[in-house]
């Protein structure tokens, strides 16, 4: 089993930054990927970056790129989302992921086998 823990949201102002952290605990020796997804009211959760522990090639939506920069430190077992540039539509719950590489693509929901509690992100305008 693992666990995961985020931690960093909060609320901001347009054109402002936050960084996310996710903490991961227990088996973190079979995480292969870890991943952001968000949830904003009404909408369905979506996929945001993901990073391969191995070697840190990362991934990311279309829709962050270039505002967003996930990292991780494997020293700490924990994986960083830095955001910039925010803007209204990046409000949203967001949720820390671990896959163990059983199936699924990095930007699909059933690729991961873990999932944190999720941390909100309220940017205002």
């Amino acid at each position: 089993q693992v666990q995961l823990v985020e931690s960093g949201g909060g609320l901001v102002q347009a054109g402002g930054s936050l960084r996310l952290s996710c903490a991961a605990s227990g088996r973190t020796s079979s995480i292969y990927r870890m991943g952001w997804f968000r949830q904003a009211p009404g909408k369905e959760r979506e996929f945001v970056a993901a990073v391969r522990r191995s070697d840190g090639t990362t991934y990311y939506a279309d829709s962050v790129k270039g505002r967003f920069t996930i990292s991780r430190d494997n020293t700490k077992n924990t994986v960083y989302l830095q955001m910039t540039s925010l803007n209204p539509e990046d409000t949203a719950v967001y949720y820390c992921a671990a896959d163990r590489n059983i199936g699924g693509s990095y930007y699909q929901i059933r690729a991961y086998d873990y999932w944190g509690q999720g941390t909100q992100v309220t940017v205002s305008s």
